[in-house]
């Protein structure tokens, strides 16, 4: 096997339109474990959400705190195998269902999309299947670096000699065909130690995906996805963005700044405990200063000596650590969408989501230093979701669930459907042992 057929990690088929079938997910986290299991009915479209073939229905869900990972990698592998483990056993137990493979999201490993254009000569005259996959194949490697492996190459528009904007050029004439792609890369590392964790526990990875790709197919309406959207997935490790725009994923980009950087803050400025500072953050959090409530006085414990008395804070000094990093986060996002086709769009609105997305005033604040309208985005579209499943936290995890849907719309090299096997259980899962060992 060539090192070029080695550049992605695995894909999922696509869902067919009229068949249902069980769809398992797990978001590892730097903070928290999420498995999801779902059943998935094929159901008419929703004017809303259009490209939805299926409902969503969880039949099994688990939140557990993360262990062995730092920055959206693995740092532990033991460590993580066992909250994996007990992520998934407790999902388990709740669907009844025992799960053989599941979708795996990816926020580490420093995500980048890249805009690529490749173009190649027809031979025949009219453009073939086969012509579509030679180009985007190349597009694909070209924008692979060392050490980097591909999530997703997803073709944003194609070009007919030179006239651009065609939407399908299979059966078209012309002399020359070129295609624009959004490739999304990350550490090849990252991705096979993940993976590893995972398949430890016996547990296929049937795909992986970007985090805020994913968690915008859940949050996203399809309007804001067709008129230009940037979605910032803020996790406790990782801060990643995806942008739509004309209803397609244009661009990805991620740093690892999160909400555990705030907890980190509030423990040394307060001098408290990294468990009392999660605590703090979690009841008082926000970014909002100023007004009677940040003259309010509370009690802290001292971290070390027992016999230490409790410091005495006001409200505001908790809320200037926090807008004090959350400001920076805003920030480093603003730079990011700078350099990207967000940047072009006037009128797009950013979507917040992830579980720090959740402190107070952080709406206003990202409005404030984005210039853009911003939301918390939440998951749509999902029926029988539990409370504690409804909020931005659960954006990723949720989104996992509705990509086999979205599958179709990416490339995949020709290797992972040669290599695939029909399980007992009716499902395609790729040999994902093979690509583990042979590495990149």
């Amino acid at each position: 096997m060539t090192g070029l057929d080695r550049t992605q990690t695995p894909k999922t088929r696509p869902m067919p339109h009229k068949r249902g079938g069980l769809v398992a997910c797990l978001d590892i986290g730097t903070s928290k474990i999420a498995c999801m299991i779902a059943r998935l009915k094929p159901s008419p479209p929703s004017d809303a959400l259009r490209g939805r073939t299926h409902a969503v229905e969880l039949i099994g869900y688990s939140q557990i705190q993360s262990r062995g990972m730092k920055a959206g990698a693995v740092i532990d592998l033991s460590e993580c195998e066992q909250a994996v483990r007990q992520a998934v056993g407790l999902a388990e137990k709740m669907a009844k269902v025992r799960v053989e493979s599941v979708l795996l999201s990816v926020s580490g490993g420093r995500l980048a999309g890249q805009l690529v254009e490749a173009a190649a000569d027809i031979r025949g005259g009219a453009v073939t299947p086969a012509d579509v996959s030679r180009v985007t194949s190349t597009g694909m490697r070209h924008a692979t670096g060392d050490g980097r492996t591909v999530l997703h190459a997803l073709p944003v528009g194609y070009t007919l000699d030179g006239v651009k904007g065609i939407r399908d050029p299979r059966g078209m004439v012309a002399h020359q065909f070129g295609v624009d792609m959004n490739v999304v890369t990350c550490d090849a590392t990252v991705a096979r130690n993940l993976m590893l964790a995972v398949e430890r526990c016996h547990i296929n990875v049937e795909a992986m995906a970007a985090s805020s790709y994913v968690a915008g197919l859940s949050v996203l309406t399809d309007d804001e996805a067709d008129l230009g959207a940037a979605v910032v997935e803020m996790g406790a490790g990782t801060t990643t963005i995806a942008v739509y725009s004309g209803g397609r994923f244009v661009h990805a980009a991620g740093f690892a700044v999160g909400g555990q950087h705030i907890t980190m803050d509030l423990a040394r400025g307060l001098s408290a405990t990294i468990a009392d500072a999660e605590r703090i953050k979690t009841l008082y959090g926000t970014v909002i200063t100023g007004g009677s409530d940040s003259r309010e006085l509370m009690s802290v414990p001292t971290a070390g000596d027992e016999q230490d008395l409790p410091q005495i804070v006001s409200r505001a000094t908790i809320a200037n650590i926090v807008k004090h990093r959350a400001e920076e986060v805003f920030e480093m996002v603003r730079d990011k969408l700078k350099d990207s086709p967000f940047a072009a769009e006037p009128n797009g609105r950013v979507v917040l989501s992830g579980g720090a997305s959740q402190l107070t005033g952080l709406v206003e604040l990202g409005t404030q230093i984005l210039g853009r309208p911003v939301r918390v985005g939440r998951p749509l579209g999902f029926g029988r979701l539990p409370n504690e499943a409804k909020n931005a936290a659960f954006a990723a995890p949720a989104g996992l669930l509705v990509y086999p849907q979205y599958v179709h719309l990416e490339h995949v090299e020709p290797r992972h459907t040669r290599q695939q096997v029909k399980t007992g259980t009716g499902g395609y899962f790729g040999k994902v042992g093979r690509w583990l060992r042979e590495g990149f």
